[in-house]
């Protein structure tokens, strides 16, 4: 409902033209080059107008000064200069109205004062909600266009010259090597949301806007830096800690060169974050170098299935299942294949250690001490919890 329309008088209309064009003339005083000059001057006929029927403003009227003032938005119009004139022009003219020459004592006076200054500030509002309107429209287009330029840079859907240039609009400079880092939290982020808006602040803050790219995708928030800033993952990580105060996740993708490179890195450091879930890992940075391995293992699912049943199906005849044996070859091999490290690790004796290790190369044929026999196993183990096995029964190939 337009401001005013409720409990309105009676508007003006025609027949309340019997003020002259006092108004009109009295306006030729203020700056002639405005681009709101006609419309200036018509305003200030309806005050003309309004001094003498004492009704108000017609919703028409207010309207049109909608519009003007989200012309005058277009255009870069300053809101307060854009009120500072039309209050200063009804300043200016409202002694030489006809209503209030026309008034005989001070409350006749009275009256015509307060029907214009009613009239004043319905333009007043009547200008600000047209300069907010256009304005919120020119964010969610600004909004518009970084996210169609967000989702090309990460899809990799357009050509890279015209990316690149698009890039500066938005004070980013894509040249040279980029990396990229995601966070995921339990609730998702959203653009606009609070999380993401303390990140954002908080990264351009300490590093240049052109330094850095914040935005969200699909629930996670991305960021994107270039090579030689490599306190960005760290103080990320600390600022999406402060922001989401719950569980959360961050991975960080390598290094590659030009736009082309940005797309690489955030198919990484999204597939790093799925990994690490399926992984069970709890760490709060996981680095995508950390889990190469697990990358190259999960490409040919059929093959790893197939090594992990061969080399380890054997574990399945040991007594309470493989799930004992095979923690202890994965705490054998992360402690450098230390018989005494890995019972600290896993709080058992070391002769405990060297039972299981012996138990486990009667079940399977191979022989953890042995160096030519430790890769396969140690291969295989790594497949294991790629394939969440023996919690998840092997699927055979198709």
């Amino acid at each position: 409902m337009p401001m005013g329309k409720r409990d309105r008088e009676p508007s003006v209309d025609a027949a309340d033209a019997t003020a002259p064009a006092a108004a009109t003339a009295a306006s030729a005083n203020g700056p002639p080059e405005l681009p709101t000059a006609d419309a200036l001057n018509h305003y200030l006929d309806q005050l003309a107008r309004i001094s003498v029927s004492k009704r108000r403003l017609r919703d028409s009227d207010l309207e049109g000064l909608r519009e003007l003032a989200a012309a005058a938005a277009d255009r870069g119009t300053a809101l307060r200069a854009l009120i500072a004139e039309y209050l200063t022009s009804a300043c200016r003219v409202w002694a030489d109205l006809p209503g209030a020459r026309q008034a005989r004592d001070h409350e006749g006076l009275a009256e015509v004062v307060s029907a214009l200054m009613r009239a004043v500030g319905d333009a007043t509002v009547a200008l600000t909600e047209g300069y907010e309107t256009a304005h919120r429209a020119a964010i969610r287009g600004e909004e518009a266009t970084r996210r169609e330029f967000v989702d090309d840079l990460l899809d990799g859907r357009t050509d890279l010259g015209r990316l690149a240039e698009r890039a500066e609009r938005f004070g980013l400079r894509l040249v040279g090597p980029h990396a990229v880092t995601v966070a995921r939290a339990t609730k998702p982020f959203s653009a606009g949301d609070g999380a993401t808006r303390y990140v954002e602040e908080a990264l351009t803050a300490r590093f240049s806007a052109r330094d850095v790219l914040i935005t969200t995708k699909d629930g996670l928030l991305v960021c994107v830096y270039p090579g030689p800033v490599a306190e960005v993952p760290p103080f990320f990580t600390t600022t999406v800690r402060n922001a989401v105060g719950e569980q959360y996740q961050v991975a960080v993708s390598r290094l590659r060169p030009g736009p082309s490179g940005i797309v690489r890195s955030y198919q990484e450091a999204r597939s790093t974050l799925d990994l690490a879930a399926r992984l069970g890992l709890t760490t709060e940075v996981v680095d995508a170098s950390d889990v190469l391995v697990f990358q190259v293992l999960g490409r040919d699912r059929a093959a790893i299935t197939d090594l992990v049943a061969i080399v380890l199906g054997g574990l399945e005849g040991a007594r309470g299942g493989p799930q004992a044996l095979l923690e202890t070859l994965t705490a054998y091999f992360a402690s450098g294949c230390l018989n005494t490290t890995t019972a600290r690790r896993l709080g058992l004796s070391v002769r405990t250690v060297t039972y299981r290790l012996s138990r486990i190369r009667q079940l399977t044929g191979y022989d953890p001490t042995d160096p030519d026999q430790r890769y396969i196993l140690q291969t295989a183990t790594l497949g294991a919890r790629l394939l969440g096995w023996p919690s998840r029964p092997l699927q055979p190939a198709d």
